[in-house]
């Protein structure tokens, strides 16, 4: 389904390029994502003191809670990990937030975007599993014993393997069926009474699909972190 309007692809067809705009609008509004995170960072962190800025205190209390959160989770030997899972949170959040903007379209109602943010975790998942254990690591993928390579070892395969489909799927299906959802009530009803119960159920979506692919994603980090039994 076409979207009704969005902003910065007419933006674009004015300097020229509606033809990458029409057909990548998920990487246009990444980019007005990322610039949006950058612009508040920049802000909330420009006068940093120890008598704190509402916008300090407000980043302050974000990232701290997702970082007492993680270290719940990993231990404390996960803390370093917190630069990726943190930017994985909030950018999710953040790209899913953006739909219910009128004129604006989520990055993750694209299997593009969903798909590049679960490759990220699962290629550093194994990137931990490498730092931490060396070569030992494939031994996560062989099973207890050694006769049992043949069996588990194709399982493990297919189970890394599947943590991508099911990163970038349950993500970007449920982003794209809130979009369709939005685009036939507005269709339907009217631009505004009608769509108003889903785009505040949206929010609540948005937090929880951000939050589901954050915990999975310091779950597969954890696991890389362990010893295999």
């Amino acid at each position: 389904m076409e979207h009704p309007y969005l902003f910065f692809v007419k933006l674009f067809e004015a300097i020229g390029l509606g033809h990458f705009a029409h057909a990548y609008p998920h990487v246009i509004y990444s980019w007005v994502v990322m610039t949006l995170l950058v612009v508040f960072g920049a802000l909330g962190t420009k006068s940093i003191s120890m008598i704190p800025s509402k916008g300090q205190n407000f980043f302050e209390v974000v990232i701290s809670g997702i970082e007492e959160f993680m270290v719940d989770v990993t231990g404390e030997e996960g803390r370093w990990l917190l630069p990726l899972a943190a930017t994985i949170f909030i950018y999710i959040f953040c790209s899913n937030l953006i739909g219910l903007v009128p004129g604006f379209f989520p990055p993750t109602a694209s299997l593009n975007t969903t798909a590049s943010c679960a490759l990220t975790v699962v290629i550093f998942t194994h990137i931990i599993g490498v730092k931490y254990h060396g070569i030992k690591y494939i031994k996560h993928f062989c099973g207890p014993v050694w006769w049992m390579i043949p069996i588990i070892l194709p399982i493990e395969v297919i189970g890394h393997l599947a943590r991508i489909l099911s990163l970038s799927f349950r993500l970007f299906g449920n982003m794209m069926g809130h979009e369709l959802v939005l685009g036939i009530l507005f269709f339907l009803a009217g631009a505004f009474f009608a769509p108003l119960p889903i785009m505040a159920l949206g929010i609540f979506v948005a937090l929880v699909q951000a939050f589901v692919f954050f915990l999975l994603s310091i779950m597969y980090f954890t696991g890389a972190m362990e010893h295999a039994h």
